[in-house]
């Protein structure tokens, strides 16, 4: 039989989504959810809204708002289903929130023309997110998240995902939602820890791309602990622009390489967040991920002891314990199996992300087990932590 020719067909995709800002976004005279809609059709969109138990608990006239909101531009909305799910890390460490999520979209025949409406925190709006992008092979999905972190981190990129055989995100779909609107109304009623939390991500992403953003941060340190919204709503704006900017212009939207900057303190985090189960908020690992990153990028010499210094006392003055909570070997052990799970999960060379500078990363491609260990000690704390 003759060889036939290999066919090779390319193409190319263009993606946008917007991040809106807002305050009380169901009020019946904000005029925004109503323009997004009638941005993507001139018919009624059929919509399921699901929202994190937390945020239904802390926001009790939340469902009543939506159903008159829906009512008054139900030239927009076709509202079928508002249902209220289980929030927090757990919504992603088992199937129940996932299972729910698919059912409604069969059971109110929601296909890929129609909106699904995620409100809840990071981990909800992964869970739901996943949801969206397998079933039917994607619907579309709006993002309205209710924490700092979700704000200016997890809701504003391009990742879904849930938790299997014990480890972080091991399910998950690169899928782009079709708008994020950040209603900063919703932070008011946060407690201190998931106030300050979403903080950590911000600094990371000030520590490894804009010095002037860490400036801003440590200048504003103690206003920001103190719950002042004005410089929040600038460290919330922010750090999600640079999130974007990295996701468009990084040049590795999908992650098929192995550098991921802005993982900077998340191999540490995600094992710490497993082993002390999921008592850490991801915020509060974050911190301690990247104080335990610096103390060892000190120790091997890419930044100075006055850097190390610095970047400690900005997360100790918004709030942050950066002590690792264990005390023996064998919890050292067991935090270091976070490194290869942290490659395995990321796929090709192990890329550790450190700093050379404030604002400077530098990547590298492997860790001095030993000076690991003396980090981590220097880190540890005598006292039970949780």
């Amino acid at each position: 039989m003759k060889q036939l020719p290999t066919i090779r067909q390319s193409f190319k995709v263009n993606y946008t989504y917007e991040l809106r800002f807002t305050r009380a976004l169901f009020a019946i005279d904000n005029p925004l959810l109503k323009s997004v809609y009638a941005n993507c059709s001139s018919k009624p969109i059929t919509t399921v809204v699901l929202i994190d138990d937390g945020v239904t608990y802390h926001h009790k006239d939340l469902v009543s708002q939506i159903e008159t909101y829906a009512k008054t531009y139900s030239k927009q909305f076709e509202l079928r289903k508002i249902l209220s799910l289980k929030g927090g890390e757990q919504s992603k460490a088992d199937n129940e929130v996932l299972e729910e999520a698919l059912s409604v979209v069969n059971d109110f025949q929601v296909c890929r023309h129609s909106f699904i409406i995620a409100i809840g925190g990071g981990a909800f709006i992964d869970t739901v997110g996943y949801a969206a992008s397998i079933a039917h092979r994607g619907v579309k999905l709006i993002r309205v998240p209710t924490t700092v972190l979700a704000q200016n981190d997890a809701a504003v990129g391009v990742k879904n995902g849930i938790n299997h055989f014990g480890k972080k995100n091991f399910l998950g779909t690169f899928t782009v939602p079709y708008a994020i609107i950040n209603d900063f109304d919703f932070l008011k009623t946060l407690d201190q820890r998931d106030w300050i939390s979403g903080i950590a991500e911000a600094i990371k992403v000030a520590l490894i791309k804009d010095a002037s953003f860490f400036e801003f941060i440590e200048k504003n340190a103690l206003s920001l602990s103190k719950r002042d919204m004005e410089p929040m709503s600038f460290v919330i704006y922010r750090c999600a622009e640079l999130h974007m900017q990295h996701i468009a212009e990084g040049g590795d939207p999908f992650e098929s390489g192995s550098s991921r900057p802005l993982d900077f303190g998340h191999w540490a985090a995600h094992k710490l967040e497993q082993m002390t189960h999921y008592q850490l908020r991801h915020g509060e690992a974050v911190a301690i991920g990247i104080a335990l990153d610096i103390t060892y990028a000190q120790m091997i010499g890419l930044i100075s002891e006055d850097d190390k210094i610095r970047i400690l006392q900005v997360f100790k003055n918004i709030g942050f314990n950066l002590s690792i909570p264990f005390q023996n070997e064998d919890e050292i052990n067991e935090l270091l199996l976070g490194i290869s799970e942290f490659r395995e999960h990321l796929g090709g060379i192990l890329t550790i992300t450190l700093l050379s500078d404030i604002g400077k990363k530098y990547d590298v491609n492997s860790i001095d087990d030993m000076m690991m260990r003396e980090a981590i000690r220097e880190r540890m704390e005598t006292e039970v932590y949780l």
